[in-house]
């Protein structure tokens, strides 16, 4: 990576702008996250990796994640369906074994 010197101003509510010069060397665009980790008297800034999170996809899942715990709209899947998803990611399964252990959704 190469040497970049750039001086950035605080402002009265504690802000600063990142210049365009390390933010385009470390791929951060708007919205993007930065860490702040302090080192002795040296601050260092990186870029932070966040999944995105579709807000429509967390609201289904957390409508599914109701009707498996209260056991409503929840059934099996039609045996002919369950075989060929098993069948077509390989693996052999056996629908009628027991689950050990706890199962957390």
């Amino acid at each position: 990576m190469p040497a970049i010197h750039e001086i950035a101003t605080l402002t009265s509510k504690g802000q600063i702008t990142l210049p365009k010069t390390v933010r385009q060397l470390l791929g951060i665009d708007t919205g993007g996250k930065v860490a702040f980790d302090v080192r002795g008297g040296e601050v260092v800034v990186s870029r932070v990796e966040v999944m995105h999170e579709d807000p429509a996809i967390g609201a289904f899942l957390g409508l599914l994640e109701a009707d498996i715990r209260s056991g409503q709209n929840i059934t099996a899947l039609p045996q002919g369906l369950a075989q060929s998803m098993l069948a077509n990611a390989g693996l052999d399964v056996d629908l009628d074994e027991e689950i050990e252990g706890e199962v957390a959704l």
